[in-house]
This record gives C-alpha cells, structure tokens and sequence, in this order.
C-alpha cells in the first residue's frame, strides 16, 4: 500500500470566516475542523487547511502568482453546479471553463482573498 496519502496545501487568509464562507457556501466544501485561525475543509477527498494570516508572521495576500491547482473528473459539471453563485461574484474573477494549450479545460477562480483557484481535467487522452 503506498504510504502517501494526499496534499493538503495551507491557505494563508487575511480573514478565516470569509474564506471558510467562500469554500464553504460558495464552492461546496466542508468544513471539518475548525480552531481560532485554522481550518480544515474539504470536498469529495481534496482537503485544504486555511489559516488565518497575522501581519508578518503569515504569508503575503494572494496575488494570483501562486494557485491551487484542484484536479476533478468533469470540470463542466463542476461549473454548472456552481454557476448560480459563481454569477455573483465580481466580473473578471472567474474564467472558463475553456480549453488550455497545454491539455487541460480549466475553471478559474478568483477567492476574495485573492488567491486563485484552478479546477482542471485532462482533455481527451
């Protein structure tokens, strides 16, 4: 049995209760633990740990050099079942799904935060 189980990347927010709302109400995560300033949730076996940032010593605020990459089986289905709440966040923070050059259709996704979040699938194969 490999012993690897999965990534679980952290998530350093200026504001653990809009990124917990965010995952949670707008992207269909769970919300499984939860401590003052740290979080984990997670969605059909993709976890991520959000942890709330403290000045310096946390990491900058997201700047859409750095994403997480969520790899999932139908990338459109994903979409059509986010898209009611998708449509009400700001214009320009969401993208796709469309193909990519590089052989993924992607869905991008902007957090309030300013992290970016990649849904993607393998085109074909």
């Amino acid at each position: 049995m490999p012993n690897f189980v999965q990534i679980t990347p952290f998530m350093h927010v200026p504001d653990l209760d809009a990124a917990l709302a965010f995952f949670a109400d707008l992207l269909g995560f769970a919300v499984l633990f939860r401590q003052p300033g740290y979080a984990y949730a997670e969605r059909d076996g993709c976890g991520i740990r959000l942890m709330q940032n403290r000045g310096d010593d946390g990491a900058p605020p997201g700047n859409r050099r750095f994403a997480y990459y969520i790899d999932v089986r139908d990338v459109d289905a994903l979409y059509r079942e986010l898209r009611p709440k998708l449509d009400l966040l700001p214009a320009g923070d969401v993208f796709g799904p469309v193909d990519q050059p590089y052989g993924q259709r992607e869905l991008l996704v902007l957090a309030p935060d300013g992290n970016l979040l990649a849904f993607g699938q393998a085109i074909g194969g």
